[in-house]
Order: structure tokens, then sequence, then C-alpha cells
């Protein structure tokens, strides 16, 4: 096993990790999706209804419970559902958000892809992320 495989099996054994079918019912009941994708695969591929575009190099500061430029409403207790294209740098952020105190972080597995490959609604996409 490779020290990349190693560091994200590291990653996702603090997770439980959510299928994109759980993650719809979590969303529906008002868990936050962000979507760390780069702009050009949102722009491309679209976007799942409600989520919230943050790019993955200000993650921790738009939702650490505890820094001045979170998000409104994010507290240490909120329930946040991480992804990317395909579930493997949402699992490095997902346990990112866990050490600095989102202890309910986690990630999509298969990320936005098996979302859509799910047949769960999607729009298009573009939107600019979050600053």
């Amino acid at each position: 096993m490779s020290a990349v495989d190693t560091f994200l099996e590291e990653a996702r054994s603090g997770l439980r990790r959510v299928s994109p079918q759980e993650a719809d019912r979590l969303r529906r009941e008002g868990a936050l999706l962000i979507d760390i994708r780069p702009h050009a695969n949102r722009e491309a591929e679209g976007e799942i209804p409600g989520a919230l575009p943050v790019e993955r190099i200000h993650l921790e500061w738009r939702l650490a419970p505890d820094n001045e430029w979170r998000l409104p409403g994010v507290t240490a207790d909120s329930q946040v559902i991480v992804f990317c294209n395909e579930g493997y740098a949402s699992s490095l952020a997902a346990r990112d958000l866990q050490l600095l105190g989102l202890v309910h972080a986690t990630d999509l597995v298969g990320g936005f892809r098996a979302w859509a490959e799910a047949g769960l609604p999607t729009e298009a996409g573009g939107r600019p992320a979050l600053p």
C-alpha cells in the first residue's frame, strides 16, 4: 500500500461516510452539503441543489466553528457533508473539519459523480464559490 493510500485510509477511519441516498435524506433534514470541486467541474457537470460551493483553499476558514469568518449558523454540532468529484479529496477535507471541531463532518462516498449516477437531483452549475 502506498503512503497516500495509507493516509487516505487513516483519514476515513474516523468518518462515518454516507452514500448518495443517505446524503440526500440528511440534506432534506437540514444537513449542510459543501461542494469543494473546482468551478470548472461544477460548471461542466452541474451541482447539487442547495449545496454550498466552497473552494478547498477556503474550507477551514468558512467552516471552523470558532472562526469569525465561518458561514452563518455553523456550529460544532452542525451536520456537514463534504463532497468532491469522486470522494477522495472530500475524505481528507472532512477529516480536517473534524480536527477543527466539526464532530459530525463527513463526506459523500463516490462524490458528486456517484450522486448523479444514482439519479439524485442536480442542476446547472457554475455558481461562484463563497469567498
